[in-house]
């Protein structure tokens, strides 16, 4: 079934349809959340929060635009949220006294290692380039579909994703050296 057929369904009262929606989605969305926030604890709290969001606001979407657009939009909206929530947490732990290390990705067995490398070549790049990099190369979301998630222009986009680029390669290369 299309996107559009199982959020009818849900539309319609046959609720356990939005399962096939949540299998559909949850591993491109943890996946995306884990390498924008850094840890997989926080990417699945804030996966869930999404489904549960995008269920409760099923009523809003609308068929102009893709359903995976339209989830990606509370999704990154939830990792911003988290990302400051985090922030502030880790702002008052160093003031106390205590040092905080971000966690890296996470993955499976296969990609432990280069997933363990992008988030290492990652650090040090902030948000909003981490963000439309992720969209971009990532998710294979077109500048488009990644302005009306985020509400950026493109030009600004593809500015985001090259200097997201020249941040990541310059990082991977000193890491290969290392």
């Amino acid at each position: 079934m299309t996107d559009a057929e199982l959020v009818a369904e849900v539309l319609a009262g046959r609720t356990r349809s939005y399962a096939g929606l949540v299998e559909r989605y949850h591993e491109p969305c943890f996946r995306f959340a884990r390498h924008l926030l850094g840890n997989s604890a926080d990417a699945e709290d804030v996966v869930q929060e999404t489904f549960i969001r995008a269920y409760r606001g099923l009523r809003g979407y609308r068929e102009r635009q893709t359903f995976r657009a339209w989830l990606y939009r509370i999704l990154v909206n939830r990792c911003r949220t988290a990302g400051r929530r985090r922030g502030r947490r880790e702002a008052r732990l160093v003031s106390g006294g205590l040092r905080v290390d971000a966690a890296g990705p996470v993955g499976g067995a296969d990609d432990l290692e280069i997933g363990s490398l992008l988030g290492r070549a990652m650090e040090g790049l902030d948000g909003l380039h981490r963000e439309a990099f992720l969209l971009k190369v990532g998710e294979e979301m077109d500048y488009h579909e990644i302005a009306s998630l985020t509400g950026a222009s493109v030009p600004a986009l593809k500015m985001r994703v090259k200097r997201a680029r020249d941040h990541i390669r310059a990082r991977w290369e000193k890491l290969d050296h290392a």
